[in-house]
């Protein structure tokens, strides 16, 4: 008997984690930038949560979730969105008295019963900031320029769009716009806004019948779109839900946030930028000659990865096979150095360490640290050892940055 994947759900495999890796590491980036603490939320939340806060009416509520019933009979939904759970958090934890503005962020799967299309499956993947506890306006044009910094550090663009098929277009222009219908409150907000979007040099296009889904959304929404990905185009959807910590039971709150999916992200990254992730490099292949070389081989290894302030990966045949299969290992993992132990370099405590691109070869001492030095002589500002060792970061061109 084998097995299939469950519709709508799949496989993240080795050779594809380079780009979640550089999306995910930017949104991480953007938010130590931005200054926004990471929250992690369950998977699984009490159903009531997202008919109430998402909406009872909604096709998220109404067709999408993945709702059960648990052994004690309590109705439990995985969580379709991520905002919902994040409101809930903040009042669980008493945040609305104790530390009431937050600025929080999150990555993690999502799911919803919905037909598979290009860059959304019925488990899919979301990032998004959320910021609670302030009203000023200067906060929904804070929000917009993180999503707006987020996608020019990943080398990306977008513009704040809605329907561009032309088939829509006539009812589009015929139907009433909600911005010209705002109360005076609302409109101050409104027009403060733009104001913040100007300043920071932020182009946008104001769009009057842009309408998000969910409804907690007020005032503010937003969205940014890439041509890249056909009709499916929404990258970032965001916008204010001031009423959503009340809905939920607490005092009166405002809050605004986006999420966009990582899928999506990944599609159009691998479309614009296809020659920017390169394979990683293993840094050491040690292949071994006899029992002897094997054990001398995998204590090596081992002390290798453990060093703390120099940091090189390192693998080692396990399948007792021959020299030229371990040496075809080697050059499958892309390794930059390969040493060769048997019998007599286990004797005399020393081995040849080749260079897999220029074809070099040096004789060295089998002591980790020497050896890892070797591996690693010096990042580009000059520390020694690996970048993950200690200077760290993007100066280090040689640890796959």
């Amino acid at each position: 008997m084998t097995y299939d994947l469950v519709r709508g759900m799949y496989d993240i495999l080795p050779d594809e984690i380079p780009w979640w890796q550089l999306a995910e590491d930017a949104v991480r980036e953007m938010a130590r930038r931005y200054n926004y603490r990471e929250i992690r939320v369950p998977l699984v939340e009490h159903t009531e949560l997202f008919t109430r806060g998402v909406g009872e009416a909604t096709d998220i509520v109404t067709k999408e979730m993945y709702t059960f019933q648990d052994r004690g009979e309590r109705s439990l939904t995985l969580r379709p969105e991520g905002t919902a759970s994040v409101a809930r958090a903040y009042l669980t934890h008493g945040w609305q008295t104790r530390e009431p503005f937050q600025k929080l962020f999150y990555l993690g799967p999502m799911f919803r019963y919905e037909k598979p299309q290009k860059g959304r499956n019925r488990q899919f993947h979301q990032y998004g900031i959320e910021v609670l506890g302030a009203l000023d306006p200067s906060v929904d044009a804070e929000v917009i320029a993180f999503a707006w910094s987020l996608m020019e550090i990943l080398g990306l663009g977008g513009r704040i769009l809605d329907c561009k098929e032309t088939a829509c277009q006539s009812f589009i222009a015929q139907a009433p716009g909600s911005a010209d219908h705002l109360c005076p409150e609302c409109a101050a907000h409104f027009e403060a806004v733009q104001g913040w979007l100007n300043r920071l040099g932020l182009a946008y296009d104001m769009d009057p019948r842009l309408v998000r889904g969910l409804d907690y959304y007020t005032r503010t929404v937003f969205e940014l779109m890439s041509s890249d990905l056909g009709s499916q185009d929404t990258l970032i959807g965001g916008g204010r839900y001031d009423g959503l910590i009340e809905m939920l039971g607490g005092p009166p709150t405002p809050g605004i946030g986006f999420a966009g999916g990582l899928e999506r992200l990944v599609l159009v990254l691998r479309e614009r930028r296809a020659n920017d992730v390169k394979t990683e490099r293993l840094d050491l292949f040690i292949a071994t000659v006899g029992e002897e070389g094997r054990r001398v081989g995998m204590k090596l290894a081992t002390e290798l990865r453990r060093l703390k302030k120099i940091s090189i990966s390192v693998d080692i045949d396990h399948r007792a096979r021959t020299l030229r299969k371990q040496m075809a290992q080697a050059n499958q993992l892309y390794a930059r150095t390969v040493i060769v132990l048997g019998e007599d370099e286990a004797r005399v405590g020393r081995g040849k360490l080749k260079d897999m691109d220029s074809g070099e070869e040096r004789e060295v001492p089998l002591d980790p640290e020497s050896l890892a030095e070797l591996v690693y002589p010096a990042c580009d500002d000059g520390c020694a050892g690996g970048c993950a060792g200690g200077c760290g970061g993007d100066s280090c061109s040689d640890h796959g940055n």
